[in-house]
């Protein structure tokens, strides 16, 4: 059920297609976001979040908490994810074993949960007139879980089925060794799928704990989105959790700890009976909180650099040396990472890392992007954006995600912001950081091309920075 997603990149070729058919205008997205949603916050604290969609007659509800990963200490490394899978379990109004997956199928819902860095959600998406169950079935889950023991171990045991099957990939254990040099210290932090052995520990008391710090109405949100009435949707929340006792802010009683700057660059390679070479580069990048403009230049320069007409793409690609190469920067309030990745044949991997290494050099050099191809990714965000809207159980995962990491005032001026960039803008979050800045370099290569290469993980960082 965990995954990392990216955001706003949905539906890239029909954007395109109409892009070309649009006159290009100045976006307005706060006003119009303005208009579609609406919002109210209980006496309680928990947010309410409303967007009225009346294209189909369907309702999703999405409850969305700050809690992921990034709460969790090494003695509670994927407890998160735990926390998600024993949601749809018992609880005080439907205290049976599969009780509340048969309400759940009564109502003809569809209904998941995921857990991510900072944030952990539950939707169902139902009929519309079954909109008023649907809530009471999630507040029920959200307010009074029963975690019983024999429900606990068989999810415990899917939990693992996950942990076995993400095992396998050796692309698994590149993000991980990536990840633990990346943040050094803080990998708990990072893990979402979790240490094996915490989980094959936990207890009813850990879940409890999880619960009474993080599941609280003020560290919470509520998003419906769909056919429905806002009036009648603040109502029908008011009913169900209005009278959920507030908690304590757990931020403010037990700080998450500041994810400190990497040091030195570093190289990782996993060995795998793979053929092609998958090569990972990844920078600590700028914190959504602490630095927003920051993130807005991050994106736009991604989406430069991924245009297949791009200087980047021209001397990486077109030239053979790479099979494919992508830029993306994952927006996070504790350090998203930056991350250049790519596919390269063995007999050319250390060329093409010179030649990528190479292309970093000038990403904050004066004429390495055009305005105009500034300007044509800026409209194509904005129109990714507008496309993101339109389905309504997709547009309430964005919110909750943009909630919980960010705010949704942040993402409500998105697209205005990102139109603002410069290409100083972009050449000035280069120079911070990315050229010339410590990174974690890594390779998952077959065993027999490493032992024909000889290669050693410090000759995959670049000599700037070696």
């Amino acid at each position: 059920m965990s995954e990392r997603k990216g955001v706003l990149r949905r539906c890239a070729t029909l954007a395109l297609l109409l892009f070309a058919l649009l006159p290009v205008r100045a976006p307005a997205q706060r006003a119009e976001l303005a208009k579609i949603i609406q919002r109210k916050v209980l006496p309680n604290g928990l947010e309410v979040i409303v967007v009225e969609n009346h294209g189909v007659p369907l309702a999703t509800v999405e409850i969305d908490v700050k809690n992921g990963s990034f709460t969790q200490s090494s003695q509670y490394e994927g407890l998160a994810h735990m926390y998600e899978h024993m949601f749809f379990r018992a609880d005080s109004t439907f205290p049976e074993p599969n009780q509340f997956w048969d309400r759940a199928s009564d109502l003809g819902a569809v209904f998941n949960g995921t857990t991510a860095e900072e944030r952990v959600n539950y939707y169902m998406t139902v009929p519309q007139e079954k909109l008023g169950d649907a809530v009471h079935l999630l507040a029920a889950a959200l307010r009074a879980p029963l975690f019983r023991r024999d429900e606990l171990e068989r999810e415990r045991q899917v939990v693992i089925g996950e942990y076995d099957r993400n095992e396998s990939s050796p692309f698994f254990a590149l993000s991980r060794q990536m990840d633990a040099k990346l943040y050094p210290g803080n990998f708990s932090r990072k893990d979402i799928i979790g240490d094996r052995q915490v989980i094959l520990t936990t207890t009813p008391e850990k879940m409890r704990a999880i619960q009474k710090k993080y599941y609280v109405p003020n560290n919470s949100a509520v998003i419906v989105a769909g056919d429905v009435n806002p009036a009648t949707v603040f109502s029908l929340v008011d009913r169900e959790l209005g009278q959920w006792n507030r908690g304590g802010d757990p931020f403010a009683t037990d700080p998450i700890p500041a994810i400190p700057p990497l040091q030195k660059s570093d190289g990782v390679i996993v060995e795998a009976p793979v053929g092609a070479v998958t090569v990972q580069v990844q920078w600590q990048g700028p914190s959504v909180g602490q630095d927003p403009k920051s993130t807005y230049a991050a994106d736009v320069f991604s989406d430069v650099l991924n245009d297949p007409q791009s200087q980047f793409q021209q001397k990486l690609v077109d030239s053979g040396l790479w099979q494919a190469v992508g830029v993306n920067y994952y927006t996070l309030n504790h350090t998203g990472p930056i991350t250049i990745s790519g596919q390269t044949s063995p007999e050319q991997l250390r060329e093409a890392l010179s030649a990528l290494y190479g292309e970093i050099a000038k990403f904050d050099k004066p004429g390495y992007f055009t305005s105009e191809e500034l300007e044509a990714v800026k409209a194509h965000r904005a129109v990714t954006s507008a496309f993101d809207r339109e389905r309504a159980s997709g547009f309430a995962h964005t919110l909750g995600f943009w909630w919980s990491v960010a705010s949704l005032e942040y993402y409500m001026g998105y697209v205005d912001n990102m139109a603002q960039q410069s290409l100083e803008d972009l050449r000035a979050y280069a120079r911070k950081y990315i050229v010339g800045k410590p990174h974690i370099a890594g390779v998952l290569i077959a065993p027999d091309a490493r032992q024909t290469l000889k290669l050693v993980p410090d000759e995959l960082v670049g000599e700037e920075t070696r």
